[in-house]
Order: C-alpha cells, then sequence, then structure tokens
C-alpha cells in the first residue's frame, strides 16, 4: 500500500478572513489616534508661528516705535508651513497694540470645531475660538 501525501501549501479562505478581521480592528483603534495626534501637531505649529510673529512685532516696535502693519513688514508668510492656518495681524487705532490670528483653513483642521483660531496679543494674552479651552489649543 502506498501512501499519498499532500503537501498544502497557502492561507485557507477561513485563515485570509480572520488576518483581515483583526487588521480591519486594529485600524478603527489606530486611525483616530493618528488623526488627533495630526490635528495636535498642526496646532503646535501654529502656536509656534504666532509666538514667533509676535517675537518679531515686539523686535519691530522697538525699532519703530509702532508695531507692523502686516506680516510682510515683519518677513513673515501669511500662511504656516503646512498651510493648515492662515495668518492676519490686527492693529488698534493708535497702532500701539496688536493681536496676530492664526485661523483654521485647510487639512485636517479645515471642519476642526475644537480649535478654530488662536490668537495673541501685545500683552502676550493667549486666545482661541472653537470648544476648547485655550490652555488646550494652546498645549498648555
Amino acid at each position: 500500500m502506498k501512501r499519498i501525501s499532500r503537501t498544502v501549501l497557502g492561507f485557507t479562505l477561513i485563515e485570509m478572513m480572520i488576518t483581515i478581521a483583526i487588521l480591519g480592528i486594529l485600524a478603527s483603534i489606530a486611525y483616530p489616534s493618528y488623526s488627533e495626534y495630526v490635528r495636535r501637531a498642526a496646532r503646535a505649529e501654529a502656536a509656534a508661528t504666532l509666538l514667533d510673529a509676535a517675537n518679531k512685532q515686539e523686535q519691530y516696535f522697538v525699532d519703530n516705535r509702532q508695531y507692523a502693519s502686516s506680516l510682510a513688514a515683519l518677513g513673515l508668510p501669511t500662511t504656516t508651513e503646512n498651510d493648515y492656518f492662515s495668518l492676519e495681524i490686527v492693529l488698534g487705532n493708535d497702532l500701539n497694540t496688536f493681536v496676530i490670528r492664526a485661523s483654521a483653513t485647510g487639512g485636517p483642521l479645515a471642519n476642526d470645531p475644537e480649535c478654530t483660531t488662536l490668537t495673541i496679543n501685545n500683552l502676550n494674552v493667549r486666545g482661541s475660538t472653537g470648544t476648547f479651552t485655550a490652555d488646550r489649543c494652546w498645549g498648555r
């Protein structure tokens, strides 16, 4: 009597379905965490850009006895590096006060209700609009 040996190669359909189900579960857990990380990173970039702009405004004030009316006068672009926030300067009537505003414009923050706008003024008061507090939006 001869023995027939059969070599099984590959995966069965059940094994493949279990693998796909496990990958789906892992992806559904990981994606929200990743999305939140991307939003926090974009907010951190906006906050750093605002702090840099405020610092340059103070230097401009020391040199010119008034604040700059545009970002171009400070040598800054009108958007953050990743283009997720647009920047603008609003001067007070006496040119001795300012507010710099970063408003979410695109990317993962386009529809972000948590931190729609970040602001900083000449007194270094940091603010935000949205459902989160200013401290949370600024990462404090």
